[in-house]
């Protein structure tokens, strides 16, 4: 079992890291949890800093992966106690908060808010769990269970991305400089310092409460970086922080999603929910009584996760400078490579033609929303997010008999709101208090 678990955590500690790779060089995840990390990383990349990025990524990577370890070591009983007290009411809250936070996530908020609403709208296509009605699903049985997440993703950052190159062929096109090789300093390492902690923490945090996931810590973690860094103006051009929040945050949601899987036997995440069955067949029993029974093994899976970090380190800083000279491979050559391994990707998971269709859609759409102003994040978000709103929501108002009055009488539920409100007034209140002094 020792053997057999470690080798699942470490492929979940190091795919994490390695699907920023590819968000950082050409704009196509290798990991729906390194979506957020493309926001700035590729922009970098463009402007001959894919080394720079590609090593504050590992930095921040490593730093999030090793924190939340030491938490499950230190505190793993409590934390799993904590997310012991989350229903559906909790999560309800906790959706709404990460989707108020969408209007921040670019220059546009009206658009943000557009393209937001939207993602809410896919998320609603198939089954129906609470009445078992289907809808939007045009009779198309591969979309009962939804529109898939991979194929959206891949679709709106690396087919759209091709797209844009494909219109810029006959353009003179910017080599990359010999920047692309420059790892990041110390003065860089300082300037995301406290956006790595504050995001270790928070994907941490998220990680532990199930099935949230390292794709949604990464996504908040980069709009809570945006919003207490001092560069703002950054965001979105290129921002070092804007890498460095949601690595840090992915990785931290590793070790976190570990918790609910080991100490309570309910999946923290997707990738969790196949460790899981890999310690059941294994015959490992998770739950509560696995901390008394077999502090060896539980002992011995963070000692491995443990190990991942510190590996892909060295590797990632030791080969950034060659995973950099990809940037250096003509387009013509880059991009028939990138649309081959997205069709793969998009089609492996179900081994559905629907999925590849999906990904050549939303490839069009993402080609058009970029051309008009339009951000792919808030629509990322919105879908994350809007099932779980969704599926919470009917949830909730079963559990209180429709009276939505009783969401007030939960504690989290209520700090959860009231965190939301100030977030959605902080703009505005900061705008009226220039005004007055103006």
């Amino acid at each position: 079992p020792v053997a057999a678990i470690s080798f699942l955590g470490a492929i979940y500690c190091a795919a994490n890291y390695g699907g920023s790779i590819t968000a950082i060089l050409v704009n196509a995840p290798g990991d729906p949890s390194a979506s957020a990390t493309a926001f700035d990383g590729y922009p970098m990349a463009k402007k001959g800093e894919a080394g720079r990025a590609l090593g504050m990524s590992t930095v921040a990577s490593t730093f999030g992966g090793l924190f939340s370890v030491f938490v499950l070591i230190v505190a793993a009983p409590l934390l799993a106690g904590v997310a012991y007290n989350f229903g559906p009411p909790e999560y309800f809250a906790l959706a709404v908060f990460g989707l108020s936070m969408v209007a921040a996530l670019g220059a546009n908020a009206i658009k943000n808010l557009i393209a937001g609403a939207f993602g809410v709208l896919l998320a609603t296509v198939g089954m129906d769990l609470t009445s078992g009605v289907e809808r939007f699903s045009f009779g198309l049985y591969e979309l009962s269970d939804g529109i898939g997440f991979i194929p959206v993703l891949t679709g709106l950052f690396a087919i759209s991305e091709l797209l844009v190159q494909a219109t810029q062929l006959r353009a003179v096109q910017e080599r990359a400089s010999l920047n692309v090789v420059r790892l990041p300093s110390f003065a860089d390492i300082r300037k995301c310092a406290k956006s790595i902690v504050l995001s270790s923490g928070l994907g941490t945090a998220i990680g532990i409460l199930p099935a949230l996931g390292a794709t949604t810590a990464a996504l908040i973690s980069y709009n809570e970086t945006r919003r207490w860094s001092k560069y703002k103006e950054e965001f979105g051009q290129g921002a070092i922080e804007g890498v460095a929040g949601p690595e840090a945050a992915n990785n931290a949601a590793v070790g976190g999603a570990m918790v609910p899987t080991l100490a309570l036997g309910i999946p923290g995440s997707a990738t969790t929910a196949i460790i899981l069955a890999g310690l059941v067949i294994q015959g490992v029993r998770p739950g509560p009584h696995l901390f008394n029974e077999q502090p060896t093994l539980l002992y011995a899976v963070f000692a491995s996760m443990l190990a991942a970090n510190l590996l892909y380190m060295v590797l990632g800083l030791g080969a950034a400078k060659l995973f950099a000279r990809v940037t250096l491979i003509p387009p013509t050559f880059l991009w028939p490579a990138v649309f081959v391994l997205a069709v793969i990707g998009a089609y492996a998971p179900n081994q559905a033609m629907t999925d590849v269709w999906t990904m050549l859609i939303f490839g069009v759409l993402g080609y058009i929303l970029r051309r008009y102003g339009f951000s792919p994040a808030p629509l990322i978000m919105g879908l994350v997010l809007g099932a779980m709103i969704e599926e919470t929501l009917k949830q909730s108002l079963l559990i209180f008999d429709q009276n939505w009055v009783l969401f007030f009488t939960r504690p989290i539920v209520d700090v959860l709101f009231a965190i939301t409100l100030c977030g959605l007034l902080l703009p505005v209140a900061s705008r009226a208090v220039r005004r007055l002094r103006s």
